[in-house]
């Protein structure tokens, strides 16, 4: 088939990548060509906040494969555009605009989406982290033709992953991008062979990922202990969860929960504070922080940030005030 291939992020670059390799391995009849990728435009990075190219782009360009980066799809000349490509299918990672109904109806196949989650249980942009900050126990990959609606398409494939309890958002995302290139190769065979089944969603099992803002990154330390170790788990290694110091913001980037009852003291007291972490309480039990950064610094265990700075975590200080 004549691919078009719409992704921005490294989770999209893996199944480009996987896709450049079937290519290659692939006999004559099975071959797959992508004709264009589509990415989002490129974005300011790092402190120089200079222009930089999303990971498919670069991945694009070093194999010589057209790049087009609109702001929107939404134009006639965009869709004319695109129409002039006679794409088979298209297939879309990540790519982070939305598909208009002209789009979706131009490939011969139409248009099929990669989704980090088991559709329905989270639709939206951030599938991953609202999986473990939810206490879910397993998410997977689904396969999805595409339709106008939010991730509501029929399901064509979908693989699973068990989410440990030391899941990170970076974790689990490396898991499912490992997953997920074999089900889209899988899915594009189906669909060739014409032995694709469709597979309605259940709508009433649905919930809604909302993209993950900085904003909601700020601890509370009145929540029970499981909910703000979930929360740190899932937002690392983005934005990180953080909480407040002298006013200053300490990032958080790994605790532990423990099951020990601080109901006599008020969330966010320093209980202990050793070579073992920052035991903190909560609003049930507690958290034991044991990676952090302080503002200007790089991210360091706790046993090395006490060499220097015991002095801000001594038992008795309230984190968050």
């Amino acid at each position: 088939m004549r691919i078009v291939f719409a992704g921005t992020p490294e989770f999209a670059a893996l199944h480009l990548q996987a896709l450049l390799d079937d290519d290659n391995n692939s006999q004559e009849h099975n071959h797959h060509e992508i004709v264009a990728v589509y990415t989002q435009p490129d974005r300011p990075a790092g402190r120089g906040k200079k222009l930089t190219p999303s990971p498919v782009k670069v991945l694009a360009e070093n194999h010589k494969i057209p790049v087009y980066q609109p702001l929107s799809l939404k134009s006639p000349e965009q869709q004319q555009i695109l129409a002039q490509l006679n794409a088979d299918i298209m297939v879309v990672v990540a790519y982070g605009l939305l598909l208009p109904h002209a789009i979706l109806r131009t490939p011969k196949h139409g248009c099929i989406n990669v989704h980090a989650s088991l559709l329905p249980r989270w639709r939206g942009a951030a599938p991953i982290q609202r999986a473990i900050e939810a206490g879910d126990i397993e998410t997977g990959v689904t396969i999805m033709q595409m339709d106008v609606g939010l991730d509501t398409g029929d399901m064509l494939h979908t693989t699973h992953c068990t989410i440990e309890k030391t899941d990170t958002g970076g974790s689990l995302h490396d898991k499912l991008a490992t997953i997920g290139p074999p089900v889209l190769l899988a899915t594009l065979q189906q669909i060739t062979q014409g032995t694709a089944i469709p597979e309605k969603q259940n709508d009433t099992l649905s919930n809604y990922a909302p993209k993950i803002t900085k904003e909601e990154a700020l601890l509370d330390w009145s929540q029970p202990t499981e909910t703000l170790d979930r929360k740190v788990r899932a937002f690392n290694p983005f934005p990180v969860t953080y909480t407040t110091l002298n006013n200053e913001r300490v990032r958080i980037w790994q605790a532990t929960p423990i099951t020990i009852n601080t109901e006599s003291k008020y969330p966010g007291t320093i209980c202990k504070s050793d070579s073992q972490g920052i035991q903190v309480a909560a609003g049930e039990e507690s958290l034991l922080i044991t990676e952090l950064q302080l503002p200007g610094k790089k991210r360091l265990p706790v046993s090395e940030v006490l060499k220097s700075r015991a002095d801000l975590f001594t038992p008795g200080t309230v984190l968050g005030d």
